[in-house]
């Protein structure tokens, strides 16, 4: 695609893509706003088969800021994508081409997306792509008592949907969370505690709105360090084992 390659290009040169922002919509406390509504882009994409051949054409575009192996950002600037759920790619990407979730740096690139086939395409790519192992963790000198704190709120609330491994639920439109940066998942859950990310589930709104700006720390910090067996890529050859 060589469209996708001129503005890989382009981005790596430090050149900002200029477009008009998603339209604005009623967000998560707007009466017309129902969390993950049938009908649209979402639910034709949904029904279609990805083509994961044609949908790493279309990714290329995505690897400049996501990376090509999907591992994002440690620094929680771009999340990691690898393993991601289709359904969970699909509705996020079709939310803010829709305006339904605020995300200027992420729109121009969402825009090139053609069609729901393409949605499609790209997201049965991402899936397929093993997670890493490698990614941004809590470092902080009292990781080891913040990784407890997490996991005990963690299996109170957040198990249920999110899974033991951090694996998600497809059919549910449930995120992967293992091998995500402690930055990402801290500055995520910040937003939707603090009512600035539109289109969050309205139930984990809920769970989340009573949370300390520590206790958002620790779950983060639980959740960055979870991992799901058979899905996460394997030691590269040759590298040095941890002590």
């Amino acid at each position: 695609m060589k469209a996708s390659l001129l503005m890989v290009a382009l981005l790596s040169a430090g050149v900002a893509f200029a477009g008009p922002p998603a339209p604005h919509q009623q967000g998560i406390e707007g009466k017309d706003y129902k969390w993950n509504a049938q009908g649209g882009e979402k639910s034709e994409a949904l029904s279609k088969k990805g083509d994961k051949k044609a949908g790493a054409e279309g990714y290329e575009v995505c690897g400049a800021c996501h990376l090509p192996s999907g591992a994002g950002r440690p620094d929680g600037t771009f999340p990691q994508l690898a393993g991601q759920h289709t359904t969970v790619l699909i509705k996020q990407m079709a939310d803010i081409r829709a305006g339904l979730r605020d995300n200027p740096t992420m729109y121009p690139f969402a825009a090139t997306l053609t069609d729901a086939q393409e949605l499609a395409d790209v997201s049965a790519y991402i899936e397929s792509l093993c997670i890493p192992i490698e990614h941004g963790k809590y470092e902080g000198a009292d990781a080891a008592i913040k990784v407890a704190q997490g996991k005990e709120l963690y299996e109170k609330q957040c198990l249920e949907c999110h899974g033991k491994n951090g694996e998600g639920e497809k059919e549910k439109f449930y995120p992967v969370i293992a091998g995500q940066h402690y930055k990402y998942l801290l500055r995520q859950m910040t937003e939707i505690r603090d009512g600035h990310r539109r289109n969050a589930n309205p139930d984990m709104v809920k769970v989340i709105k009573p949370y300390t700006n520590d206790q958002l720390i620790a779950i983060s910090a639980y959740q960055s360090s979870l991992v799901m067996p058979g899905n996460m890529c394997k030691p590269k050859a040759g590298a040095a084992k941890k002590k």
